[in-house]
């Protein structure tokens, strides 16, 4: 399975916070607000995979989902307001890989897009591994485990977002609204001063290297301080 990932999404800024996030996480990333649109890009081909929001005002989402199991069978991540648990079975059972409601966190949403495509791409040998610090930093995002030092790291979801978010883009330094918005969803902007308790409870569980791996940068925020090994 290969291909760029499909984005179909009405709200035009949540469209952009859900390219976003998945460039940073390597996605190559295609987006429309447009079920029509959407038709015509899964019919030409080269899309791995599609995260599908089914309120679009011009075609039913159920028909893009339908589109896209047919013939190429491209998995879909169901994206919707629709939480009840009715409106959840009925997505699945019409073929959608897996479903996320509003409000959602960006950070949740990535690793559902990547646990879905390495289902579908038959996966059987290890989980890529990011590592940092010359190995002692270990990541595996699709397993949901982190190493330090050979132990693994008991971290709250918060600590795992935090971590996995500055793991991402190593040396960039991210403000705590954009760390709030990429660990917690856009919708809980306004709350960004909660995120130095988070990463005081991230730095205690690193031990004595956690404040060279998570830096604070006085005036704008926090970066992983280790770099990725090559």
């Amino acid at each position: 399975m290969s291909g760029a990932v499909l984005v179909v999404e009405d709200d035009r800024e949540l469209r952009e916070v859900v390219r976003r996030y998945l460039e940073r996480a390597g996605h190559t990333v295609h987006t429309t607000g447009s079920g029509a649109e959407a038709l015509s890009l899964l019919e030409s081909g080269g899309v791995g995979l599609v995260v599908l929001d089914l309120g679009l005002p011009d075609v039913d989402g159920l028909e893009v989902l339908a589109a896209a199991r047919q013939g190429q069978e491209i998995p879909v991540v169901v994206l919707t307001a629709r939480s009840q648990v009715e409106d959840r079975i009925d997505g699945l059972r019409r073929g959608a890989d897996d479903y996320v409601t509003k409000p959602f966190s960006p950070t949740e949403l990535v690793l559902r897009v990547q646990a879905v495509l390495h289902r579908a791409q038959g996966t059987s040998g290890a989980a890529e591994v990011a590592a940092f610090g010359g190995g002692r930093l270990r990541i595996v995002e699709v397993r949901h485990e982190a190493h330090l030092d050979g132990a693994e790291l008991e971290l709250t979801p918060t600590e795992w977002g935090l971590l996995t978010a500055l793991a991402a883009a190593p040396g960039r330094v991210f403000s705590r609204y954009e760390l709030v918005n990429q660990v917690r969803g856009y919708e809980f902007a306004g709350y960004e001063r909660t995120i130095d308790s988070h990463v005081k409870n991230l730095r205690r569980k690193l031990g004595d290297p956690g404040g060279e791996i998570v830096e604070t940068v006085l005036g704008v925020g926090y970066r992983l301080g280790w770099s990725r090994d090559r």
